[in-house]
């Protein structure tokens, strides 16, 4: 889907008001594609997954950590987890709460459905210790979780091997999960 921010529909879209760390609006397609595809005759609303990388993978930790009765698994490839930590550093209170409240961490104690999470160490775009943070606060909720970590590896993934082992586990942990 292309969600509010996305390319390809002008800056009025790409620049939308209150996204990303300033309040997670484009979240709302998400949730609103999750009841469309819920409203189908030909989809099992149990076995809706998400998956997506970078702020793809923002958005896939926000579905799980909001709405894990909407989506029953997924795979985040380097997906910002808080962004507090990375785009309000150095702003006032007001502006680090609203970016905390944006994240997907600041909603962690609802997540239930099963997550594959699948990082770079050498990430420079998305740093490593967001998925690190992440995972520590999901085994303290008990969720079921597998992790794929690359070592040395970077955002983009530069070896063709990691996008294949990338890919095949998430066909492989997305077969286990809705089948």
């Amino acid at each position: 889907m292309n969600f509010r921010t996305g390319i390809g529909y002008g800056r009025e879209f790409r620049a939308a008001p209150k996204s990303g760390w300033r309040g997670a609006a484009e979240y709302q397609d998400l949730v609103a594609a999750a009841y469309y595809l819920r409203s189908r005759p030909d989809i099992n609303p149990a076995r809706i997954g998400l998956w997506g990388g970078s702020y793809g993978g923002y958005l896939t930790a926000m579905g799980l950590a909001r709405n894990s009765d909407l989506f029953a698994a997924s795979v985040d490839l380097h997906g910002v987890h808080d962004w507090s930590a990375r785009r309000a550093a150095g702003a006032d209170a007001d502006a680090r709460k609203l970016a905390e409240n944006s994240s997907p961490v600041s909603s962690v104690s609802s997540w239930r459905s099963p997550v594959l999470l699948i990082h770079g160490d050498d990430d420079r775009n998305v740093d490593f210790s967001q998925t690190v943070d992440l995972v520590r606060r999901l085994r303290e909720q008990k969720v079921d979780l597998e992790q794929l970590v690359f070592p040395d590896e970077v955002h983009d993934f530069l070896l063709h091997r990691h996008w294949v082992q990338a890919y095949s586990a998430a066909v492989t942990f997305f077969g286990q999960r809705l089948k």
